[in-house]
């Protein structure tokens, strides 16, 4: 994939992070990651319409320039509404006491960013509201030198707490500098700073 198809990439699921699945959002985006396009297109498109996600005249451009086929009638499905929806969910530095440890997720993941241009790994616990698609957990964003592929330093990641914790716990990467989208830009306001 060359790198402006990665960007386009990266940016449109940034943007999807909190209104399509986390299962379908993360499927995706390691099929990206590894290659995988034509699986990955299908699993998107087949996503957004199994789950009913709305997108924006701009973010359907965005999917037409990742495609294989920009032509694709799939696409073309796709409800259009004019301004993206807010994220579904709260963010909160801090869990309820029935939420899980994330120390040991804390570690691992603060042992793994440098290697993938890290500059801030925080953590925050995600509450759904009543429209969410999924539950409450916690949720990690790493931000990144400009010049990090951040599909494969999130898939890296994700992998990396699955082996070592199995802990499916979401993990977003951001780029320094550029605008975030409303998901991520609130876990970030809300958020505890694990590696400055």
């Amino acid at each position: 994939m060359d790198v402006q198809t990665n960007a386009a990439v990266a940016a449109v699921y940034a943007r999807l992070a909190g209104r399509l699945s986390d299962d379908v959002l993360d499927a995706v985006r390691d099929h990206y990651a590894a290659g995988e396009t034509e699986i990955a297109e299908s699993a998107l498109l087949l996503g957004l319409a199994l789950e009913g996600v709305a997108i924006t005249l701009e973010e359907q451009d965005l999917i037409r320039a990742t495609l294989d086929d920009p032509g694709n009638p799939d696409l073309d499905d796709v409800p259009i509404v004019d301004e993206a929806p807010p994220p579904p969910y709260r963010f909160h530095a801090t869990a309820p006491a029935t939420a899980p440890d994330p120390s040991r997720a804390d570690e691992v993941l603060a042992a793994a960013v440098p290697t993938h241009g890290a500059r801030r790994l925080c953590r925050a616990w995600r509450e759904p509201l009543a429209d969410a698609q999924d539950g409450a957990t916690w949720l990690y964003v790493l931000v990144v030198d400009p010049e990090t592929d951040v599909l494969s330093a999130r898939g890296a990641l994700a992998s990396r707490l699955w082996w070592e914790l199995q802990q499916r716990w979401l993990v977003e990467v951001v780029t320094e500098g550029e605008d975030l989208p409303p998901y991520q830009a609130k876990a970030l306001t809300m958020a505890h700073e694990v590696l400055p």
